[in-house]
């Protein structure tokens, strides 16, 4: 698929790894969706933080409104942004409006903030239930399948940020 195919179909996105002091990253289990998805619905239920680019909104501006709209978390400092575009695609039957996956940017941050700053009904619609950090290398096999590939690809990618992160304890 060519770039120009991948930006008409898919819907803009951005994701979060929010990383605390001690480089371990930030996931929340997700409120029950993807009831197509079968046995699977409960297994793969954990995630990082993401949501839709809104039209004309600046990626970072989107990546810390998606942040505090499902985390509560306002105290993060931005450490770097994927250079590309990470996508998946939809599996059939799982439909998104027309879009036939997500194209995502994704923000490495730093959590500078208390615990008690983590309000996840921070906003209208709940996207947690419950949370706690992780490894980042555990978050692949956390996530529905069809976003794993972008999970393996953040790992590899964020993994010497993270042990830069651990260094300086």
């Amino acid at each position: 698929m060519s770039q120009k195919d991948l930006l008409k179909s898919f819907r803009p996105n951005v994701g979060v790894a929010l990383f605390n002091r001690e480089g371990q990253v930030w996931l929340g289990r997700r409120v029950g969706d993807f009831a197509d998805l079968g046995e699977e619905r409960e297994q793969y239920r954990w995630q990082m933080p993401q949501g839709g680019i809104d039209p004309e909104e600046d990626i970072v501006a989107a990546a810390y409104r998606e942040l505090k709209e499902e985390t509560g978390i306002v105290s993060a400092t931005l450490l770097c942004m994927t250079p590309g575009w990470l996508a998946y695609q939809f599996p059939s039957g799982y439909k998104k409006k027309n879009w036939k996956g997500q194209r995502q940017k994704w923000a490495a941050m730093l959590f500078t903030g208390a615990e008690s700053e983590i309000d996840l009904e921070a906003d209208d619609y709940q996207e947690f239930d419950d949370w706690r950090w992780g490894e980042l290398e555990e978050a692949p096999g956390l996530i529905v399948p069809f976003k794993r590939e972008v999970y393996k690809d953040l790992v590899r990618g964020f993994a010497p940020l993270r042990d830069f992160l651990r260094a300086q304890l």
